[in-house]
């Protein structure tokens, strides 16, 4: 045999090597995507794509090599998230409101080629997931002008839902009017209560009746449906053309970086492994009605040196002058200071609840 004959039959050996090792790689894939379903997790994780790709590259010490063997990489994980896009097309994603609301587009954006499901309010898509109709859930948690979410929260607090990501989707909001109105025309505008706080100066300004709808998108639906020229929604450009109604003015939310964040809530936890740092957590507790009792929870999370992000109190429906607390913590707490941080914490606690464990905030674009 000559030099290329010698070659070619090496190639053949190595892709039949290769064919093999392909089929067990995608086996691995197919594992990975029914956790994710699971779990409630996007399919596309840049974090874990990256560290992959600096740590397999390490294994080739040709230089030259090396720079293609990355490309090789890329295009790997590029198949398996083809193919794993492929097995979830069947999952099915809960959200409060009606195709166009910002729950459905945050939700089309963290799972891509799931099943949208719509319900008509939180506790319905929350508990569509406790009964498994659906295999998570995106709902609201809060928004950077009207605050936190209540509903939302006070759900996560008592029920059994865990938090496996939290994502954050800029929200523009905009005046939609019938195809022939202009803002001269309007006299009522629809949205819900968050939105219509996040416009109230534009519509103060404007001397607009502010009517609270359960969604956007059912504010928007509703003025098409009823047909009247002095009505108006406040919603999304994309809820516009679902309904064919016109922009009559753009972004008139009050804050220009208005957003909303959103939490994917799945029935299992994503509990990360304890040499992991770069995630967060949420946890909430009742503190044992005695003095100082939430002093010392507080100094017990901050001598372990976990920041809080955001601590906030809630209400307890069914006991009166009875809080409980939310706190939104940077850091670990799978790691062994984090184990040793709650049960120091439990001992102040009536309740302790770990909410779930999510890598930092993820924009969706």
């Amino acid at each position: 045999m000559n030099k290329l004959e010698i070659a070619r039959e090496k190639i053949n050996k190595i892709d039949k090597q290769m064919a093999e090792l392909f089929c067990e790689r995608m086996q691995a894939a197919e594992m990975v995507a029914d956790y994710k379903k699971e779990m409630g997790l996007p399919i596309f994780d840049a974090s874990r794509e990256e560290t992959l790709i600096q740590n397999n590259s390490k294994l080739i010490d040709d230089s030259t090599y090396r720079a293609y063997y990355i490309n090789f990489l890329r295009d790997v994980m590029k198949i398996s998230r083809s193919y794993q896009h492929k097995l979830l097309n069947g999952m099915k994603v809960a959200y409060s409101g009606v195709e166009g609301a910002f729950a459905h587009i945050a939700a089309g954006k963290i799972f891509e080629d799931s099943q949208r499901v719509a319900f008509p309010n939180f506790s319905e898509a929350y508990r569509a997931v406790v009964d498994g109709e659906c295999d998570c859930a995106v709902l609201p948690i809060e928004n950077s002008s009207a605050g936190e979410v209540g509903q939302v929260i006070d759900l996560i607090f008592s029920g059994s839902l865990y938090v496996n990501g939290i994502y954050e989707l800029s929200v523009s909001q905009n005046l939609l009017g019938l195809p022939d109105a202009e803002i001269s025309d309007i006299k009522r505008v629809f949205s819900h209560i968050q939105a219509l706080e996040q416009c109230n100066n534009y519509i103060r300004d404007h001397e607009f009746d502010a009517v609270m709808s359960d969604n956007t998108a059912i504010a928007a639906r509703h003025v098409a449906e009823a047909n009247e020229k002095s009505n108006a929604a406040i919603a999304s450009t994309e809820t516009a053309m679902l309904y064919g109604l016109k922009v009559l003015d753009s972004n008139i939310n009050e804050s220009h970086v208005n957003t909303t964040r959103f939490a994917v809530l799945s029935r299992s936890q994503h509990i990360k492994s304890s040499n992991q740092t770069d995630n967060h957590s949420i946890i909430l507790f009742t503190v044992r009605d005695e003095a100082s009792a939430l002093a010392k929870a507080i100094n017990v999370i901050g001598n372990h040196k976990f920041n809080m992000r955001s601590l906030r109190s809630r209400s307890m429906k069914n006991l009166l002058w009875k809080y409980y607390f939310y706190i939104e913590l940077e850091g670990n707490v799978n790691s062994e200071d984090g184990k040793l941080m709650l049960k120091e914490l439990s001992e102040f606690c009536d309740k302790l609840k770990v909410a779930g464990s999510f890598y930092d905030h993820i924009d969706l674009k």
